[in-house]
């Protein structure tokens, strides 16, 4: 490939998922911080969504696979910036649709500003600020009674 544009590459890594949540790329998560070329160096900046997240060097690994794969020839660098805040403003629309879909709720403002991602209701409940990753919150839905996950606004 000639000369790969930062949107050719944003689409390179539409396929790269992150391993805690399939269903969602880390494009659409947000993840992708910067894209930088010089000559046959591409250099990628990952934004992680909590700087402990154990998911780090996999998503890092993937990343590399991919565009090495992709395009043959250039030296791939990838980091995550621990100096640049991820924020969960940045997961796009596509991003909060695919969460929904995996049965979790995208991040509202507050912790308190959550619908249920299965019916809809705010009628939520914040049962535990710890869920199966340190990004997300347990909560218990009174209309449709199902507990879910929810992404923590930040």
């Amino acid at each position: 490939m000639e000369n790969p544009t930062p949107e050719t590459i944003e689409g390179l890594l539409q396929a790269v998922h992150d391993p805690e949540i399939p269903s969602v790329s880390i494009v659409d998560l947000g993840m992708v911080g910067s894209v930088e070329m010089a000559g046959d160096v591409l250099n990628v900046s990952l934004l992680p969504t909590f700087v402990g997240c154990p998911a780090q060097r996999l998503i890092e690994a993937q990343v590399a696979a991919r565009l090495s794969k992709a395009l043959p020839g250039y030296h791939i660098g990838v980091r995550f910036n621990l100096t640049e805040a991820w924020s969960s403003t940045r997961i796009s629309e596509a991003g909060r649709k695919a969460l929904r879909a995996a049965g979790i709720a995208p991040p509202g403002r507050t912790l308190d500003e959550v619908a249920c991602p299965f019916c809809g209701s705010a009628n939520a409940v914040l049962e535990n600020l710890f869920a199966s990753t340190s990004c997300r919150s347990l909560y218990y839905c009174k209309q449709c009674r199902n507990p879910f996950e929810a992404f923590k606004p930040l």
